[in-house]
């Protein structure tokens, strides 16, 4: 029997072979595939998430451990579609424009989809347009958008602006070294997270 608690120590690890292993062994044992996902990869990225929260790990175990997950990932996702498995939500996530940071937003990312999300990565340097267009096509309930310059933060706002106007009523979740909650009050996000597991959290109440 596929150790579907093995498989969450493994991504715990970031044991990407036992990862994938263990995956592939409960595919073919039938397990179902959102009981893969939830009790094995979401569970390990859950307690990876707590463990970042507390400082008992840093960035680079989150991102170990997230390439596991996502390795993982990619033998179950076929199996996910065909039990019409949907995700938690759908977040469009990108660093504004004039700005090329994205260590904190690759974080972020990959924390959203270890909790689940269905994450459309814009990459940096993302103009209002090209978040509103995307956030569209997605059907995104979310945006998320990062910025480390304080140069660059006027271009949340703007964007934040755009979308207002676009007539969209995805939720902009807000993050980045420089900004804080006041900035985000101030500029009318609907929310921000000072890290990436705090942004999980986040974005699970947001669409709450």
């Amino acid at each position: 029997m596929a150790n579907l608690k093995a498989l969450a120590e493994a991504v715990i690890k970031g044991d990407q072979n036992t990862a994938v292993q263990i995956t592939k062994t409960a595919i073919q044992e039938r397990t179902a595939a959102e009981k893969i996902l939830n009790e094995g990869l979401i569970a390990g990225m859950d307690v990876i998430g707590m463990r970042f929260k507390n400082n008992q790990v840093y960035i680079p175990e989150v991102l170990i451990a997230a390439r596991a997950m996502k390795m993982a990932m990619q033998i179950l996702e076929p199996e996910l579609v065909k039990a019409g498995v949907k995700p938690v939500g759908k977040l469009v996530i990108g660093t504004v424009q004039g700005d090329l940071h994205d260590i904190g937003k690759n974080l972020v990312a990959m924390m959203l989809k270890g909790a689940g999300f269905e994450v459309v990565d814009l990459g940096v340097d993302v103009t209002s347009d090209k978040f509103i267009q995307q956030a569209k096509n997605a059907g995104a309930d979310l945006i998320g958008m990062s910025a480390l310059l304080t140069t660059t933060m006027p271009s949340m706002e703007k964007t934040i602006q755009a979308i207002k106007k676009s007539g969209l009523s995805t939720k902009v979740m807000i993050g980045g070294a420089p900004v804080t909650q006041n900035y985000a009050d101030k500029i009318g996000a609907d929310g921000y997270a000072p890290d990436a597991a705090s942004a999980v959290d986040l974005a699970k109440r947001l669409i709450a």
